[in-house]
C-alpha cells in the first residue's frame, strides 16, 4: 500500500463520531498520503469540505476546546420546529469559517451527498455554494432543521447513503479509495470507557418530567428518552444501510469506527474522537502493510469501476 499514495475518501455519517474522520486525515498526512478528491456524507460532508477548503485545523481548534455547556448553547434545541435543533449558531460560525467558498472552486475534488425527501433520492452537491451543501448534507431528520431548495426538502445523507463510495467515482483517477465508516459493528474495549452525560438529551427531556403529575405511575421506560431511541434507531438503520452499500459497492480499504466509541450527539468529545479515528487508521493501515496486500491489484483485471461517475 505505501506505493498507492494518491487516495480518495469516503466520510461517511454517524454525528459526533465523524470526529474520528479528522483522526483519520491526520494519519494519512503523517503518512505521507495526498488525498485527491473526498465525498462524504453528514458529518463526513463537513469534515471534507473544511479539508477540501483548508480550513480543517482552525475548526479542530475550536471544536476540540467545546464542553457539554457550549455544544447545547450552540446547538439551539427548538422544540416548535421541523428539527428540535436550530443550530443556528454553530452554522453560523462554520459560514465564518467557509465565507463565500464554491465547491468548484475547492483546491481538492469534493462531493457532498444529501437525501432530497421530495423526490426520494439521493443529491450530490459538486458545484455551488460549499456552506450550503455542508448545511444540506448535515440535517439529521427530526432533530436539524430541514434545508428547502427549489421546492425540494434536504436532509442529511445519511437516509439513503451513509458511506458514498459511489459518490468517489465522480472525482477524478485515485490509486485508492479509502471508506470512513462509522457505524462499525460495536468493540467491547469501547464499552469501558467512561460514560458522560448527554446535556442535550437531559435538555430535551426536562420538560416532560416538569409537567408530569406526580400522582401518576411511572411508565415502564421512564428512563429511556425519546432522544436516546431516536439515536438508537438511527444507528441501527445506518449500520444496515452500510453493510448493503459495502457489499456493493466495496473500496480498496475500510476504516471502520465502532459505533459504541459515542453518541450520536457527543459533539463535546471532539479530542477523545480525534485520537480514536487516527488510532483506527494506524491499525487498519499496518494491518494492510503487515500482510504485503495490494489492495488495488486485488481488483478484477480491466475493472474500471472506480473511475465511472
Amino acid at each position: 500500500m505505501p506505493t498507492h499514495k494518491r487516495v480518495k475518501l469516503a466520510l461517511g455519517s454517524g454525528g459526533a463520531r465523524g470526529y474520528a474522520h479528522i483522526g483519520v486525515l491526520a494519519e494519512l498526512r503523517e503518512r505521507g498520503y495526498e488525498v485527491v478528491g473526498v465525498a462524504g456524507s453528514s458529518m463526513g460532508a463537513l469534515v471534507g469540505g473544511l479539508l477540501a477548503a483548508g480550513r480543517l485545523d482552525e475548526f479542530t481548534s475550536w471544536a476540540t476546546t467545546l464542553g457539554q455547556f457550549e455544544v447545547v448553547r450552540l446547538l439551539d434545541p427548538a422544540l416548535a420546529e421541523p428539527g428540535v435543533i436550530r443550530a443556528a449558531k454553530v452554522l453560523g460560525h462554520l459560514r465564518d469559517l467557509l465565507g463565500t467558498l464554491r465547491i468548484e472552486d475547492l483546491a481538492i475534488p469534493y462531493v457532498a451527498v444529501a437525501t432530497d425527501l421530495t423526490a426520494g433520492r439521493s443529491v450530490w452537491f459538486q458545484s455551488g455554494d460549499l456552506d450550503s451543501a455542508i448545511r444540506a448534507s448535515i440535517a439529521i431528520p427530526g432533530f436539524i432543521t430541514p434545508v428547502l431548495v427549489d421546492g425540494h426538502v434536504l436532509v442529511d445523507g445519511g437516509v439513503l447513503d451513509p458511506l458514498p463510495v459511489v459518490a468517489t467515482m465522480a472525482l477524478g483517477p485515485g490509486d485508492l479509495t479509502i471508506g470512513v465508516d462509522l457505524s462499525a459493528a460495536p468493540d467491547p474495549a469501547y464499552d469501558r470507557m467512561p460514560a458522560r452525560t448527554n446535556r442535550l438529551g437531559h435538555w430535551l427531556r426536562t420538560p416532560a418530567r416538569r409537567h408530569a403529575r406526580p400522582d401518576t405511575e411511572p411508565h415502564p421506560l421512564a428512563g429511556v428518552g425519546a432522544l436516546d431511541v431516536a439515536q438508537r434507531a438511527i444507528d441501527l438503520m445506518l449500520a444496515a444501510l452500510t453493510r448493503t452499500h459495502l457489499a456493493a459497492h466495496p473500496p480498496d480499504l475500510v476504516i471502520g469506527v465502532p459505533l459504541n466509541v459515542c453518541g450520536t450527539m457527543d459533539f463535546h468529545r471532539a479530542e477523545e474522537m480525534i485520537a480514536v479515528g487516527r488510532a483506527l487508521a494506524a491499525t487498519a493501515l499496518d494491518a494492510v502493510a503487515d500482510t504485503g496486500r495490494d489492495p488495488v491489484a486485488d481488483e478484477e483485471p480491466g475493472d474500471d469501476s472506480a473511475e465511472r461517475p
